[in-house]
Formats: C-alpha cells, sequence, structure tokens
C-alpha cells in the first residue's frame, strides 16, 4: 500500500496557513492559487477514478473556505493514487501553489 503521508502533510501544513492568512493576502492572489490547486487535485483524482467520465470543475466557495477545499481535495486523490511517480508530482504541486501563494 501506497504510503500518501508526504502528501497530506503537504496539503494540511498548506491549508493550515491559509486559515491562519489574513483577508488581504488571500485577496491578493493566494485564494485563487489554492483553488487552483483544488480544481487540479480534484480532477486527478476524478480522472483515476472514472477514466472515461466527465470531470466536475470544484466551485469557487470563497477564499474562506478553500483551504477545506484543499484539504478534501487531496485526501480523495490521496486514496486513489497509482503509486510514487503519481504521489510526487501531486506533492511537487501542492509546494508550487504554496510558493505562489505566498504564504
Amino acid at each position: 500500500m501506497l504510503d500518501t503521508t508526504p502528501l497530506t502533510s503537504a496539503v494540511d501544513q498548506f491549508a493550515d496557513r491559509l486559515r491562519a492568512a489574513p483577508q488581504s493576502k488571500l485577496q491578493r492572489g493566494a485564494a485563487a492559487e489554492a483553488l487552483e490547486l483544488a480544481r487540479e487535485l480534484s480532477a486527478r483524482a476524478q480522472r483515476l477514478e472514472e477514466p472515461a467520465g466527465e470531470v466536475r470543475v470544484m466551485p469557487d466557495a470563497g477564499m474562506f473556505a478553500v483551504a477545506d477545499q484543499v484539504t478534501v481535495a487531496a485526501h480523495d486523490l490521496a486514496l486513489v493514487l497509482p503509486g510514487e511517480a503519481a504521489l510526487e508530482s501531486a506533492v511537487a504541486r501542492v509546494a508550487e501553489a504554496r510558493e505562489r501563494a505566498g504564504i
């Protein structure tokens, strides 16, 4: 069984930083970056679960909900990751998003 702790830890830390960020930081792009990440991770999970299915786009629930959206999307993805390469790619994407969000 694949140990997905690196992904869940990285995303949990990012989500904690989002929750602690001031509203001004979220408005300046951190929330948008996090929503983009949540949508990407959600789409990856959906493609793995139903390769022929239509990918549903995660809605924008607002800047104060985006930390939860990222967490849910990452944890859903962690359940269906097929291997180490997919895990490493997801962890790298979380790191990129965190850096671009500036938090």
